[in-house]
């Protein structure tokens, strides 16, 4: 009997060493190869002045976007939210935008989600509907971070250890090739046109 193929697959890598942009690309792949495919999902943004990066937006496929996390928050709201290095992360902000594109229904083919990392994580609501999708059987291609000091998140070391999951760790010699890995995976497990 042959083994049945992964329907997560997980991108991980250094930070910039290209995962969002890894996950685009494929993403782009399939629009042209299979432009009826029915594909929810997010990414996050980086939102840079000049040369320093001081927060990230949230994306939804079809161009909503919000604030993830900044280092330019000032209100007083602001100042409850949990941190995550020198950014405050808006949970309510993310989650108006992600959980709408993470619901398992009828016709969905497939889901992106870049990324499910520490800000991602302080969302209980995210987390549970990441792993809803990922016992709906549909295809997932997400992006998660690196362990840091050999130590991974704990919903993170959930999603890598999870026996329907494949992971990718990307660097900067691989990206050509794991790209059209995972292209290829991802066509041999969705519908065929």
């Amino acid at each position: 009997m042959a083994a049945t193929p992964s329907k997560c697959l997980l991108v991980t890598g250094a930070p910039g060493v290209g995962k969002t942009t890894l996950v685009m690309r494929v993403l782009e792949s399939l629009r042209v190869s299979h432009p009826s495919l029915n594909i929810c999902g997010f990414y996050t943004r980086e939102i840079r002045e000049g040369f320093d990066r001081v927060g990230f937006d949230v994306v939804t496929l079809d161009g909503r976007q919000g604030p993830l996390a900044s280092t330019k928050v000032s209100s007083q709201e602001a100042l409850r939210w949990p941190s995550v290095g020198k950014y405050k992360v808006d949970v309510a902000s993310f989650e108006s935008l992600a959980l709408p594109e993470l619901q398992v229904k009828q016709g969905t083919d497939l889901f992106i989600i870049d990324e499910v990392g520490k800000m991602e994580l302080y969302s209980p609501l995210f987390f549970q509907a990441v792993l809803n999708v990922l016992e709906s059987n549909i295809p997932i291609l997400a992006s998660i971070p690196i362990p840091k000091f050999g130590r991974d998140i704990p919903g993170v070391a959930r999603l890598r250890n999870h026996p329907g999951a494949s992971v990718f760790t990307l660097n900067t010699g691989n990206r050509d090739a794991m790209r059209e890995n995972i292209y290829t995976q991802l066509v041999n497990l969705l519908p065929k046109p």
